[in-house]
């Protein structure tokens, strides 16, 4: 008579998700997980961690990113936009270890961007034995060459590009913004935000709750030296906004480094809202650090019947 015991790897991580969140494009993080071995009747187990985007080889010399591809033995490899110069944007130490029963092997992954991007990805997969998979961890980051960045709203774009550089501006808007005086407005790149709220309505004769919405201002921290230490937000049209059955708190603000902070959006149709025809209003918000950004806000709001 006998008992078989299985053999059980835990890993640190949670969601099987490992978000470096947002650097500074030429600089890196690094950010650490551990793979434990919890049985103690097993023998060590020899451990070793793989990338999908050493699988599909250098994406880089402007080569478009790869999403999905075929690896060895034609499994299906999973690998976001890489860095330029070819190298993996995600590094991972130690590659190989051993694990004792009961002990833990600790991890340490690197995000080292060299270009500014969105969509920096990879898988990882902790392998035992160089052949059984124990976890794999999609590995997520961002790099931006400024200092602030804003998250939320809803998708404009997809999660793919091509990894030829493109320039913000043509040479003829670098060349007038150079200038002195006002910058011409065509100088000024407006990067869209969409932000939909659904205001739920209930057959009832209770109020609905405000739809709400929420964007998130961010400062990313930074080894460069740089005479601004925070980030500075402010929305313009507020009035024009609460005329129209909106709330922005706050409409204005700063956030220090490597701090967050969060708007938050209401809205509750306003008495001449006609419920057949979407309501879209649009509004300006502007980032300062050690650039000036722009972003157009545009908030598209309707009433929705609720069961």
């Amino acid at each position: 008579v006998g008992t078989g015991v299985a053999s059980m790897i835990t890993c640190s991580i949670e969601g099987s998700i490992l978000n470096m969140g947002y650097v500074i494009a030429g600089e890196s993080v690094s950010s650490g997980f551990k793979v434990k071995h919890t049985c103690w009747l097993q023998p060590p187990r020899r451990v070793s961690t793989r990338q999908d985007s050493g699988q599909l080889g250098s994406v880089g010399g402007g080569q478009a990113a790869e999403l999905y591809g075929a690896g060895l033995g034609g499994q299906t490899v999973i690998a976001g936009t890489q860095n330029l110069n070819g190298q993996s944007v995600f590094s991972v130490a130690p590659v190989k270890g051993v694990m004792d029963p009961g002990k833990t092997q600790d991890f340490t992954v690197t995000f080292s961007p060299d270009h500014e991007s969105l969509y920096f990805s990879d898988r990882l997969q902790v392998v035992l034995f160089e052949k059984k998979i124990s976890h794999q961890i999609l590995l997520k980051g961002a790099a931006r060459e400024h200092m602030m960045f804003v998250e939320g709203g809803d998708p404009l774009d997809v999660p793919v590009e091509s990894l030829t550089v493109i320039p913000v501006f043509d040479p003829k808007h670098r060349e007038a913004s150079s200038r002195p005086g006002p910058p011409s407005p065509e100088a000024e790149e407006l990067r869209p935000i969409l932000v939909a709220l659904d205001y739920i309505q209930f057959d009832t004769d209770t109020p609905a709750p405000p739809a709400t919405r929420e964007l998130q201002v961010g400062c990313i921290r930074t080894t460069q030296p740089s005479p601004k230490k925070t980030v500075e937000f402010s929305l313009d049209s507020v009035t024009s906004l609460q005329h129209k059955g909106f709330s922005i708190e706050p409409s204005r603000g700063s956030v220090e480094r490597g701090q967050t902070k969060t708007i938050t959006i209401s809205w509750v149709p306003p008495a001449d809202f006609d419920p057949d025809h979407p309501l879209m209003v649009s509004a300006l918000l502007q980032l300062r650090g050690d650039v000036k950004e722009t972003y157009k806000v545009i908030f598209v709001a309707q009433v929705v019947t609720g069961p």
